[in-house]
């Protein structure tokens, strides 16, 4: 039989998997870092779809894969210039496959929400999708491709309700504490614990926390502590509690930007949407008003296996 391969390229982790194109479950799955087209260099990009496809492609049988879907962060726009995430993403994929003798496949590369939507129970081709993992989007598709977008902007300038948000304002507000200027939260010693200043006076503390939060060399990296501030709330401190209301309250926003319609599909991915993702309740109750409920993936993999797999038989 022959092969496809589903690829979903997030903003913390990249993950392949192979699978046979007439069905059943993937043959194996394998994950690298981050797969954001915008923020990973071309270069790192290449080695880690090399090595992750390496991991799951059968001995022998790369000129069995008879189409690749690929659904990358960063790849929704095609932007200015060879050097846009699509872009990107398309040269980094076609080398790391002719490396690896896969040079006879269909190859689509599409945004990370998209091969989230074609998860969806179904395979409805309209409808919406949200993401919420390091970053955050919404998007509407129709006949399965992304029509019109809502955030998923980046750090710097947007992505709100995202992991990368949740982390930051953690900081700012245990900033806000500990110097006075806002209520007192058990984010201030979590956090202070976490960048290995326990034991410090309060105004060495303020310090350690600036210096924790601007350590990394990429930003981004700072949406590792988001799980501290899910933990803070679920042992009933107010003001974590406070910063995962206004995530979802902003998620929500950034679905109604998209002229939700009621009974519509709607997928939701990512750590903080997807199977049990803590802000999956919250945001749930905010857009039952128009009517309607969140299907929660894990991630696009689904999605990209039965993509991939429905272009086999088109052809």
């Amino acid at each position: 039989m022959s092969l496809v391969l589903g690829i979903d390229g997030g903003g913390s982790r990249l993950r392949v998997a192979v699978a046979e194109a007439g069905g059943g479950p993937p043959l194996a799955t394998a994950s690298a870092g981050a797969g954001n087209a915008r923020s990973v260099p071309e270069g790192l990009l290449e080695e880690r779809l090399a090595d992750a496809v390496g991991r799951v492609l059968p001995e022998g049988r790369a000129a069995e894969v008879r189409c690749v879907v690929a659904g990358f962060a960063g790849a929704g726009v095609p932007g200015r210039g060879e050097d846009a995430g699509q872009g990107l993403a398309v040269r980094a994929l076609g080398a790391a496959l002719a490396r690896l003798g896969v040079t006879g496949a269909r190859v689509q590369v599409v945004a990370d929400i998209e091969v989230a939507f074609a998860g969806a129970p179904g395979a409805p081709p309209n409808g919406l999708a949200v993401i919420a993992g390091t970053g955050a989007a919404a998007g509407r598709l129709r006949g399965r491709r992304l029509a019109a977008t809502a955030d998923g902007c980046g750090w710097l300038t947007g992505d709100d309700g995202s992991g990368f948000w949740i982390a930051r304002e953690g900081v700012r507000r245990a900033l806000r504490a500990a110097d006075g200027r806002g209520p007192k939260t058990l984010l201030v010693s979590r956090l202070a614990d976490a960048f290995q200043a326990p034991a410090l006076d309060p105004s060495s503390v303020r310090y350690a926390l600036i210096d924790g939060a601007l350590t990394p060399a990429d930003p981004v990296r700072l949406a590792r502590w988001c799980p501290l501030v899910v933990r803070a709330a679920a042992d009933g401190d107010a003001v974590a509690a406070g910063i995962l209301d206004e995530a979802a309250d902003l998620l929500a926003e950034s679905t109604a930007a998209l002229g939700p319609r009621r009974g519509e599909p709607l997928v939701t991915v990512g750590g903080l949407l997807g199977p049990d993702g803590p802000l999956l309740d919250r945001f749930a109750a905010r857009v039952r008003a128009w009517g309607l409920v969140p299907y929660p993936v894990s991630d696009g993999l689904r999605g990209a296996v039965a993509w991939a797999r429905s272009a086999v038989s088109d052809v």
